[in-house]
């Protein structure tokens, strides 16, 4: 039947401009509603892989090497969360696509471990061969634990170096060594790269330089500031793996990683010199001319020949009192991999700790957070022009329009803006039940109707030369339900709380995280997914180290005054609908009556500007202040975005009625 629904709804598409299968509503709804309840437009199957081929082929290799289990991690050698084709070897291995798991095989089992945000979508992608290992949920083992257990015996662990950080494979090594008396040891061929016969090529786009005017700062002053917080750490030296922190140190981008402005590189920093590791095809000669004199330019490939030679060259550039008080280390991030600490030399010449080029990264300068407030403006006139143009196809014209097309028709509204690049993520454009998969991916020829009478949850983004958006949210285009509106409420508030609350310096976003979910949890409901995320400027959307939420690692950097960041509670219940509402906020200092423990208070600016759903609003849900946010939020909005539309009725029309005071 699912074949037979994609051949009839193949029949109706066209590039932008759906047919139209009636005129009027709700008339022409029950021939769509007579045709759902033969073959559902909301819950169509994600595609499930066989992986007993794959499995068997890898278990030979493991034998081969002399490995009882075999760790195989989503990111690439540099750590990074999303990754090029050429290196979705998890994906490969165990058949889901999402964004964050870890896979573990031994002779004869196989499990994976991922987060809330992945359940759903796992269930669904793993076939028979797989175990699935739900972190966060009571009695469910970690990845760690489950390769811990299936290791007791002295048996030996085995992983490429470059994929796992150095601290995780250090860890790990004394858990095996202490309770299974197992041995975890580093493969430098990836076993899984060797069974992947039709693995795409490494990326080879060309390198582009990002003027001063977006960047607010030349990376010369860049390189300045580095070096002085490395010789506040008694670092000799860094060698920086990330690649957002490569492109931002020096002011190039690229395309390398869908979605992700960056390109593959590495960089050493030492007090007299600086390294970019490149391919030369992607270098132009636009950026040999940015770069000078000032950063050398080596092989991709050269680096790992070269770590030895950069250690000592960092040992001979150090001051030789320093040398004999307090033995000189190369800096790394603590997100390098393990195969970079070991080639400079391990602990006794490395110092991991959170990298310092993160931390600048994190804190906009005012040309960037401009250009954010910008870029938003503009991306956020694209969505209301989208969701004006979708309320009329589906509900007055009566139009088919999948899920796939939906997105495809956001981009490209939001492509004729000024100074766009591409998408931030691949969109999250959900129908129904599949607006409750958290990071659902709609697949063209495979995906499900927008059905005008469900929720329909949109989480889209886009990168422009001044900045990078993030924007969920939910709407409804008929009569939703009571708890749909409920729901959705209760969200709305936890946005509202976020956005209105004010905090002392030092404060982190495990400490404001309940200031989303105060309401939810007042009703024994949650989410279970962070609250907010780092965003870059015009690079990666999710951006370390701050964010907003209850894991560990929120607690242990506070947010600072230039933090970009996601505010985007929900709620979701399987199989029936989902609810998100994100806006981009920004960290500025707030006006106090007073300023204990004298230091500076912290609130936000919200920058996201798109309209709530006027059907999914409980005004008797909301209290007078909330009430009074939204009504200005929406007078901001109209604002803001009405000239975008003065030759545009139906988006004119639209924005103003949803934008109108409750």
């Amino acid at each position: 039947m699912r074949r037979s629904l994609v051949r009839l709804r193949s029949l109706f598409r066209r590039p932008s401009t759906p047919v139209s299968i009636a005129v009027g509503y709700p008339s022409h709804l029950p021939s769509v509603r007579s045709f759902s309840s033969s073959c559902s437009l909301q819950s169509l199957e994600m595609e499930t892989v066989d992986t007993s081929k794959r499995l068997s082929q890898l278990r030979d290799l493991m034998r081969k090497h002399e490995l009882d289990v075999y760790i195989v991690p989503s990111e690439d050698s540099h750590q990074s969360e999303y990754i090029a084709p050429c290196d979705a070897r998890r994906e490969y291995i165990c058949g889901f696509s999402g964004s964050a798991g870890t896979a573990v095989i031994t002779l004869d089992k196989a499990a994976l471990a991922t987060d809330g945000r992945y359940f759903n979508q796992a269930a669904k992608q793993l076939d028979h061969n797989w175990s699935l290992l739900k972190q966060g949920l009571e009695d469910v083992p970690t990845w760690q634990e489950w390769t811990t257990e299936q290791a007791e015996g002295g048996k030996v662990v085995g992983v490429d170096p470059t994929v796992i950080t150095a601290s995780d494979a250090r860890k790990l090594s004394e858990t095996l060594k202490k309770k299974s008396h197992a041995t975890l040891v580093g493969v430098s061929q990836n076993l899984v790269d060797a069974i992947w016969s039709e693995r795409p090529a490494r990326p080879a786009e060309q390198v582009m330089v990002l003027s001063d005017r977006y960047a607010g700062k030349s990376y010369l002053d860049k390189l300045d500031e580095l070096r002085k917080e490395l010789q506040k750490k008694k670092a000799v030296g860094m060698v920086v793996s990330m690649l957002d922190e490569v492109a931002w140190l020096f002011n190039l981008r690229g395309n390398d990683i869908p979605y992700n402005p960056v390109f593959f590189s590495y960089a050493a920093v030492t007090p007299t010199s600086a390294t970019l590791y490149v391919d030369s095809s992607k270098i132009s000669t636009d950026v040999e001319e940015h770069l000078s004199s000032v950063v050398q330019i080596k092989p991709y490939d050269a680096l790992f020949s070269d770590l030895t030679g950069i250690a000592e060259a960092a040992a001979t550039e150090a001051d030789l009192e320093l040398s004999k008080s307090h033995p000189p280390k190369l800096l790394l991030s603590n997100k390098s991999s393990w195969a970079l600490s070991l080639g400079l030399g391990g602990e006794d010449k490395v110092e991991e700790s959170r990298s310092p080029i993160a931390d600048a990264k994190a804190i906009k300068n005012q040309t960037e957070l401009e250009g954010m407030r910008q870029c938003h403006i503009r991306d956020g006139a694209a969505l209301i022009e989208f969701f004006a143009w979708l309320e009329e196809e589906l509900v007055v014209k009566g139009s088919w329009i999948d899920e796939v097309q939906a997105a495809d028709k956001l981009e490209e509204i939001r492509s004729r803006g000024q100074h766009f690049k591409g998408l931030s993520f691949p969109t999250i454009s959900s129908t129904g039940a599949n607006a409750a998969v958290i990071h659902y991916s709609p697949e063209r020829g495979n995906c499900s109707l927008v059905d005008p009478k469900a929720v329909y949850l949109c989480d889209s983004g886009a990168q422009y030369l001044d900045g990078t958006t993030d924007t969920t949210r939910t709407l409804h285009f008929t009569n939703p339900t009571e708890m749909e509106i409920k729901a959705y409420t209760l969200v709305l508030k936890g946005v509202i709380g976020l956005d209105r609350v004010v905090f002392p310096k030092g404060t982190t976003g495990f400490a404001i995280d309940a200031f989303a979910r105060q309401h939810l949890w007042r009703e024994g409901l949650d989410y279970r997914h962070g609250t907010g995320h780092g965003v870059g400027s015009f690079l990666n959307v999710h951006e370390g180290p701050i964010g907003i939420g209850t894991r560990a690692a929120y607690s242990e950097v506070s947010l600072s005054i230039g933090n970009v960041i996601s505010d985007e509670p929900g709620y979701y219940e399987d199989g029936n609908f989902g609810i998100r509402i994100e806006n981009m906020i920004m960290a500025r200092e707030a006006k106090t009556n007073h300023k204990f423990g004298d230091k500076p208070w912290i609130g936000f600016e919200h920058v996201t500007l798109v309209p709530m759903c006027r059907k999914l609003i409980d005004p008797s849900l909301l209290d007078k202040d909330e009430i009074q946010w939204l009504n200005d939020y929406h007078q901001e909005i109209w604002e803001k975005t009405n000239s975008f539309f003065t030759k545009d009725d139906r988006t004119t029309k639209w924005l103003k009625r949803e934008t109108a005071p409750i």
